[in-house]
């Protein structure tokens, strides 16, 4: 499946809040298009392999937006992006192991998850609908904020190891996506981000009404086998005479 780098503009003269992310596509025209957020340090060319173990019809589309923020190459010489500059430490509550986010409001998030949602408003005006939105980690994080504290038109939410920012005001807008779906896959020894503060979430889009799929897996901060075998169960909803 041949991959290309595109800056995907904004359709109709709309004029935008920020410049466009680069992204790179694989597949089809669309619909569907499945937008998928990378995680710190990463880029979104390791979303490559997953194009071959995500089942999405032969017409869907793969987006994968570039982070806009630089980091240090790594000792190999490959490219690490961020979301936004993130320190983890920082966030470690005392006689705690783990980051806890979801009191923070981090300078950035909002900058870059305006440019996400843009990003979703242009490609539901060129490939139409529908349009499911992920991430993995950091990316979670901003598909999160994307989801819960705009008006974005996603058909879905997936979040993979990620966890909740500022979650008072991403609680407070929950009951506006009642009934969509959410996959939701977390380890239970991720000792990058609190397995804890996963589950409290997912309880709570529960709560609210919000359709959750929920994948608690024995491992630490990855993308399992098995979360890709049940984000395809997941994803056939999105697919289905496609």
């Amino acid at each position: 499946m041949a991959a290309v780098v595109v800056m995907i503009a904004i359709a109709g003269g709309a004029c935008t809040r920020n410049p466009p992310l680069e992204t790179i596509v694989h597949g089809g025209e669309g619909p569907p298009t499945l937008v998928l957020l990378h995680g710190y340090g990463s880029s979104a060319e390791e979303w490559a392999p997953f194009t071959r173990t995500i089942e999405w019809p032969p017409r869907g589309r793969f987006v994968f937006p570039q982070a806009p923020e630089v980091l240090a190459a790594s000792a190999g010489g490959s490219s690490r992006r961020a979301w936004w500059p993130l320190d983890l430490q920082s966030n470690i509550p005392s006689g705690q192991s783990l980051p806890d986010l979801s009191n923070a409001q981090p300078t950035g998030l909002g900058t870059v998850a305006s440019r996400v949602e843009d990003l979703v408003a242009s490609i539901s005006r060129t490939s139409g609908r529908p349009i499911v939105l992920g991430g993995f980690s950091q990316g979670a994080m901003v598909a999160g904020e994307v989801t819960f504290r705009s008006h974005a038109q996603v058909a879905g939410l997936i979040l993979l190891s990620g966890t909740a920012v500022d979650e008072a005001s991403w609680r407070a807008r929950y009951a506006r996506r009642r009934g969509l779906p959410v996959f939701i896959a977390h380890g239970r020894g991720d000792l990058a981000l609190s397995f804890a503060i996963a589950d409290r979430m997912r309880q709570e889009l529960e709560a609210a009404g919000l359709d959750v799929t929920w994948v608690p897996f024995d491992g630490g901060h990855e993308i399992p086998a098995e979360a890709v075998i049940a984000l395809n169960q997941f994803l056939k909803r999105f697919t289905v005479d496609r």
